[in-house]
C-alpha cells in the first residue's frame, strides 16, 4: 500500500540584517565569524511561498523554484537540509504509516514574489520556508533555525518575527536564532522600512563566494568579527530594548559601512554598491542634518546595504517615511509613476511636502537622476513563517 501525505503550504519572510553576517568560521556547518541581528519584513510585501508533499509514489526528491526545476541531488545544501529534517522527524511519523520499508520522497514547489538574485536575501526566506514547511510535514519538534542555517546562514533569522539575533555559538547545536524583540513591540510596530530597488539584475559577485574571499584576504574582517561586532550586538540589543531609534540608526549605518569596507579590503576588492547607492547614502546623511520642522537632534533615517546595490532604509514612524519618499521621488523621478511605489497611491500625498522638498534641495549636493531607482517597496516589521493551508 502506498502512502501520500497531505500538502502543506507555508509562507516565510525576508529578513534584513542591521548587524551583518559576513564570513564563516566553519563552512561545513555554516557557523559564522560573528553574531548578527536582523529585522523581519512584512510578508504582505515580501515573502516566499512553499508547498511540500511526501509520497512513496514519488520516484525522487524534487524542487521547483519559481517554475524552474532545481538540481536537488547536486546541491550539498539541499541534501544536508533533507538529511537533518528526516533525522529530526518524530518516530511517530515513520511508525504510524503503512509500508514503513518503502522510501519516501518529497516534492517541493517554491516561489518568491521578489527578484531572486538582486540582493533581497531570497535564499534566507527560501530556505526558511523550505525548512519550516518540511518541519510541519515531518512533525519536527526541535529548533528549526539550526536546520535552516545549514541551507543559508541568514535563513535561521527568518524563523521569527520582529528583530532576531543569530547567535554565533560554537558548534552545530549552539549556532541558532533567538528573537530579541517581537513584532508586537511598539518599536517594531512603529518602524517603517523602504527597499530602494536599484537593479533587479543578478549581481556580479554572489555573497557566498564574496564572503569566502573576504575571510581569506581581509585583515579588517578579522577585527570586525573579534572586536567590532560583539560590542555592537550589545549596543543594538540596548537600542531595541530602550526603543532608542537614534542609537539604532547609528549602529545600523556604521555596521553597513564596516561590512562594505571589509568587501573593499578583500583581494580582489568587491564593490556591491554603485553610484545610485552612494547617492542614496548622501541623501540620508543630508536629510538627517536637515531641519524638516522637527529639529536635527535625532536621526530620522538609517540606511543599510546587503551584498548588492539596493538600499534598505529604516524610519522611526510613517510621517518621516512619507517625507523621505517624497525626496526619493524628487531626486529619482520615475517615468512610470504607478510602478514606482509599491503601496498606496502616493503621488497625491506628496504635494503636501513640495515646500519641504524644495528647501531640502538647497541643502544637498546630490543631483537629480531620472529613473535612477526602478521602484520602492514600502513595508514594515512583520511576523515569522506560517502555515497557509493543509490539503
Amino acid at each position: 500500500m502506498s502512502f501520500t501525505s497531505p500538502k502543506f503550504t507555508c509562507t516565510s519572510p525576508v529578513n534584513i540584517a542591521v548587524i551583518k553576517y559576513w564570513g564563516k568560521e566553519n563552512e561545513a556547518e555554516h557557523i559564522p565569524l560573528n553574531s548578527s541581528l536582523s529585522a523581519t519584513l512584512n510578508q504582505d510585501d515580501l515573502k516566499t511561498t512553499t508547498t511540500v508533499q511526501a509520497s512513496t509514489e514519488f520516484p525522487c526528491d524534487e524542487l521547483i523554484l519559481n517554475g524552474k526545476k532545481e538540481d536537488v541531488q547536486g546541491s550539498k545544501r539541499i541534501q544536508r537540509v533533507f538529511q537533518e529534517i528526516r533525522k529530526a522527524a518524530t518516530a511517530k511519523w515513520y511508525t504510524e504509516r503503512p509500508n514503513k520499508d518503502q522510501e519516501i520522497y518529497v516534492h517541493i514547489d517554491s516561489t518568491n514574489n521578489f527578484p531572486t538574485a538582486a540582493g533581497l536575501a531570497s535564499s534566507a526566506s527560501g530556505y526558511c520556508c523550505l525548512v519550516f514547511a518540511l518541519g510541519q510535514l515531518f512533525e519536527v519538534k526541535s529548533d528549526l533555525s539550526i536546520i535552516a542555517r545549514l541551507g543559508s546562514g541568514s535563513a535561521c533569522r527568518s524563523l521569527y518575527g520582529g528583530y532576531v539575533a543569530w547567535e554565533k555559538g560554537h558548534d552545530h547545536e549552539t549556532s541558532k536564532a533567538i528573537q530579541v524583540l517581537d513584532e508586537h513591540d511598539d518599536f517594531s510596530k512603529q518602524t517603517n522600512i523602504v527597499v530602494c530597488v536599484v537593479s533587479d539584475r543578478q549581481k556580479h559577485t554572489p555573497s557566498t563566494s564574496g564572503m569566502q574571499q573576504s575571510v581569506i584576504t581581509s585583515k579588517l574582517l578579522k577585527v570586525r568579527a573579534s572586536e567590532i561586532v560583539p560590542q555592537r550586538m550589545i549596543e543594538m540589543d540596548k537600542a531595541l530594548k530602550t526603543k532608542d531609534f537614534n542609537l539604532f540608526a547609528t549602529l545600523t549605518m556604521d555596521d553597513s559601512d564596516n561590512m562594505h569596507a571589509c568587501c573593499a579590503d578583500t583581494e580582489p576588492a568587491i564593490y556591491y554598491m554603485n553610484e545610485t547607492s552612494n547617492q542614496i547614502v548622501q541623501l540620508v546623511k543630508d536629510f538627517n542634518a536637515f531641519d524638516d520642522g522637527n529639529g536635527v537632534e535625532n536621526l530620522k533615517v538609517a540606511y543599510t546595504f546587503d551584498a548588492g546595490p539596493n538600499a534598505v532604509l529604516f524610519f522611526p514612524n510613517k510621517e518621516v517615511t512619507n517625507k523621505f519618499l517624497a525626496i526619493l521621488h524628487a531626486f529619482f523621478p520615475p517615468s512610470n509613476q504607478e510602478q514606482f511605489f509599491s503601496k498606496e497611491p502616493f503621488v497625491t500625498e506628496m504635494k503636501q511636502y513640495t515646500e519641504m522638498v524644495e528647501s531640502f534641495k538647497k541643502s544637498t549636493s546630490v543631483k537629480i537622476d531620472a529613473d535612477g531607482l526602478r521602484y520602492l517597496i514600502h513595508t514594515t516589521v512583520g511576523y515569522g513563517p506560517k502555515v497557509v493551508s493543509i490539503e
